[in-house]
């Protein structure tokens, strides 16, 4: 269907006190920083806002300072700017930027997500283009970028319709992400109508003439990852990771988990390596490893499942060798140590109130 527009109006985030920044700790542009973001109080959670958070020598966090924004659920850095960008998960949402340059996240802008709850943004590897996926109506939003990583002229919206077998969960779309894809192409999961939904980016964004890719009726497509000509879709609804091949064909699906009763998968990442996936586990409380082959089949084997030390292992990022684990939860960060591919808890956890993603800061 042909893309809505929306204005770019908008405060600058810091008029009227909507943010504020405290500085915990000295920082300085030097230190090796991860961002967490997650629900606050007034969106259903206890968090801060938004940390930041210097990884010590030993892999452990130490909070250096907090933005207080509301909800910032998920979190995404421009590819070559000091310029981070943060959905903030209300019922009319709304994306925020933030500059980054000194290490803390100074406050930007804000304007309209385009949608409802929005609960996940990418950057195009160009840096044109910001994509914003509205959960609570499903819808996506399109934003142009200028040359500072500043938001730019309108934003482009792509409703959508459908609905899954799961009453309680798919009575309606429910875009979960965007990834810009090797191909040019723009992919979104939509949990509620099970799809993976296509745009096209070349000349003026619009749907794929292809149309969405089918998934399994029930899967609830969350999140997604490519590696060696293959998609991996984490399937919240049924616990499974489906395989695809680059043109979109079903190679087959595994279990995300071993362990015996209901299982959210949440997150979804390929190592550097490309020997294996990792998949977070809600109820379970696991990572689990999968080994990524090649040949007939899926071609993935479950070759561990670590206790994440948390409930509820919304999100996770890999950095200097750990691994860190945004538990919802249980509100803390928890820490595994990457030995040979494989996580090991290791360290104290990092106490931060409802985090749901964890982002380390660009080198």
């Amino acid at each position: 269907m042909p893309a809505k527009i929306q204005g770019t109006a908008g405060p600058r985030i810091g008029e009227g006190g909507r943010a504020a920044v405290a500085i915990l700790d000295h920082m300085t542009s030097g230190d090796d920083l991860l961002y967490i973001g997650g629900y606050t109080p007034g969106t259903g959670g206890s968090g801060p806002g938004l940390t930041a958070a210097r990884r010590r020598p030993d892999g452990t966090l130490e909070a250096v300072a907090e933005t207080a924004v509301p909800g910032p659920s998920f979190l995404a850095a421009h590819p070559a700017l000091p310029v981070l960008y943060a959905v903030l998960e209300e019922e009319q949402g709304a994306v925020a930027s933030f500059v980054t340059g000194s290490g803390r996240p100074e406050p930007s802008a804000r304007v309209p997500s385009g949608g409802s709850h929005p609960c996940h943004l990418a950057v195009d590897p160009t840096g044109a283009w910001l994509a914003v996926a509205n959960y609570g109506d499903g819808t996506l939003a399109l934003r142009p970028l200028d040359a500072a990583g500043g938001f730019a002229g309108e934003a482009l919206l792509f409703p959508h319709h459908g609905h899954g077998p799961d009453s309680g969960r798919q009575a309606g779309p429910h875009a979960h992400q965007a990834v810009f894809g090797p191909d040019g192409v723009l992919y979104v999961s939509d949990l509620g109508t099970d799809e993976i939904r296509r745009y096209t980016l070349a000349g003026r964004p619009a749907p794929h003439p292809d149309g969405p890719v089918p998934m399994a009726p029930g899967s609830g497509p969350r999140h997604l990852a490519w590696h060696g000509g293959r998609w991996y879709v984490a399937g919240e609804l049924d616990g499974t990771v489906a395989v695809y091949d680059d043109r979109w064909r079903c190679l087959g699906r595994v279990p995300a988990s071993g362990a015996a009763g209901p299982n959210q998968v949440s997150h979804i990442e390929i190592s550097a390596d490309g020997r294996f996936a990792y998949v977070g586990n809600r109820g379970p409380d696991t990572v689990s490893v999968l080994e990524l082959g090649g040949g007939a089949g899926p071609g993935v084997t479950r070759v561990a499942e670590v206790g994440c030390g948390g409930r509820w292992p919304r999100h996770f990022a890999r950095a200097g060798g750990y691994m860190y684990v945004a538990c919802e939860r249980s509100g803390v960060v928890t820490v595994l140590e990457m030995r040979d591919g494989i996580p090991v808890p290791a360290g104290e956890a990092c106490q931060v109130g409802s985090p749901t993603c964890v982002l380390p800061r660009p080198v």
